[in-house]
C-alpha cells in the first residue's frame, strides 16, 4: 500500500482523509493543516495523526495529496516533488499558468506521478458515454450553484466553469482558435456569473455558462455531433444518448423517420447506456495510485490540468477585453 498524507483539513480536505483511510490502495499516514486548531479537532473527529510539521509529513509519506486553497498548490507542490513525491492536487492546478508549467519540468525531471482533481471525469454518468462522444461540433454546458461563501475568493470560472472546461478539452481533439466572454460580480469582488463562448480550430464550438449565485444547483452538458445528440446530467448523473440512422425501406409502425428537403430518410432511435455508480472522489484518487504501480499516465496528468487552467485565465482576460 502506498503511504499518503494530506494537506489541508477543510470541507474537500476532510473527504479525502475519509475516503483515504477507507481506501485499500492507501495507507493514510496523516494529514497538515496550517490551523493547529482545525487540525487537532479534526484528528480527534476522524482519528487520523495530526503533523504540526508540514515537511514531516511529506518526508513520511510516498504521495502528497494537496487540498489547500489554489494560492497555496504550487508551494506545497513543489516541496512534495522536490522531496521526491507523488502528488494529487485538487484542481485549478495553480493559481498562475507559469507555477503549473514549472510543476510540470519538476515533476518530469523527478520521474514522479501527478495527477489533477478534475473529479467530473469521473463521474459515473460522463463515464457511460464519454466513448460515444465523437467530434462533436456544438457543445453547450450550464454548471449553476446556489449561493456559498466558500469558493468565492476566486471568480466563477476558476471556481465552476473549469470542470467543463476540463471535459471540454478531454472530448474535443483539437486547438482553441478564439475565446469570446463576459462576467458580472454581483456578491462577490470577483465575477459570480459567466459566459464563454469557445471556437475550436476543427470548427466545434462550445457555449459555457457558470453561475454561484442560482436559485437551484443544476450541472449539465449537451454535446450535438454528426448523427448523434447526448446529454449528461452530472448532477443527478443520468445520460439522454439520441442517435440517427439510415431509415430502411421498410420502416416499423413505430420508428421515428425524419426526411430532410434532398428526401433522405432518418431514423431516431434511442440508446440508454448503463450507469455504473461510484464514488468520483475515492476513485481519481485511487486512479493515480494505479498511475503509481502500473507506472503508466495518470488519467488527468498535470499537463492537462494546465490546459484546463490555462483556457479558464483566458476567459478571465476575455472579461477585460469586452469591458475595454
Amino acid at each position: 500500500m502506498l503511504k499518503a498524507g494530506v494537506l489541508g483539513a477543510g470541507h474537500l480536505g476532510k473527504i479525502h482523509l475519509r475516503l483515504l483511510k477507507e481506501s485499500s490502495r492507501y495507507e493514510l499516514v496523516g494529514f497538515h493543516d496550517p490551523d493547529s486548531i482545525q487540525g487537532k479537532a479534526v484528528s480527534e473527529e476522524f482519528g487520523i495523526p495530526y503533523f504540526d510539521n508540514m515537511n514531516t509529513l511529506i518526508e513520511a509519506v510516498d504521495v502528497v495529496d494537496i487540498v489547500t486553497p489554489t494560492l497555496s498548490h504550487y508551494d506545497c507542490a513543489k516541496k512534495a516533488i522536490a522531496s521526491g513525491k507523488h502528488v494529487f492536487i485538487e484542481k485549478p492546478i495553480t493559481h498562475t499558468q507559469q507555477e503549473a508549467e514549472e510543476l510540470i519540468a519538476l515533476l518530469k525531471a523527478k520521474g514522479l506521478k501527478g495527477q489533477v482533481g478534475h473529479v467530473e471525469r469521473f463521474n459515473p454518468a460522463f463515464q457511460a458515454v464519454k466513448h460515444q462522444i465523437v467530434d462533436p461540433m456544438f457543445i453547450e454546458t450550464h454548471r449553476l450553484a446556489e449561493f456559498n461563501p466558500r469558493g468565492t475568493d476566486v471568480p466563477v470560472v476558476l471556481d465552476l466553469m473549469i470542470h467543463d472546461i476540463d471535459i471540454i478539452l478531454s472530448v474535443v481533439n483539437s486547438e482553441v482558435a478564439d475565446i469570446q466572454a463576459s462576467g458580472v460580480s454581483v456578491i462577490s469582488n470577483s465575477p459570480d456569473i459567466a459566459n464563454a463562448r469557445i471556437a475550436f480550430k476543427n470548427g466545434c464550438v462550445a457555449n459555457l455558462t457558470a453561475s454561484r449565485i442560482s436559485l437551484k444547483n443544476m450541472r449539465k452538458s449537451r454535446f450535438f455531433q454528426r448523427d448523434a445528440y447526448i446529454s449528461v446530467d452530472f448532477l443527478e448523473r443520468k445520460v439522454e444518448v439520441v442517435k440517427m440512422k439510415n431509415a430502411s425501406e421498410h420502416p416499423g409502425e413505430f420508428d421515428m423517420v425524419l426526411q430532410n428537403a434532398e428526401g433522405t430518410k432518418k431514423q431516431i432511435y434511442f440508446e440508454n447506456p448503463q450507469i455504473i455508480q461510484n464514488n468520483p472522489i475515492l476513485d481519481e484518487l485511487e486512479a493515480l495510485a494505479s498511475a503509481i504501480e502500473e507506472n503508466t499516465i495518470p488519467p488527468v496528468p498535470l499537463e492537462q490540468g494546465a490546459q484546463a487552467l490555462d483556457v479558464a485565465l483566458k476567459v478571465i482576460e476575455a472579461f477585460a477585453t469586452r469591458k475595454g
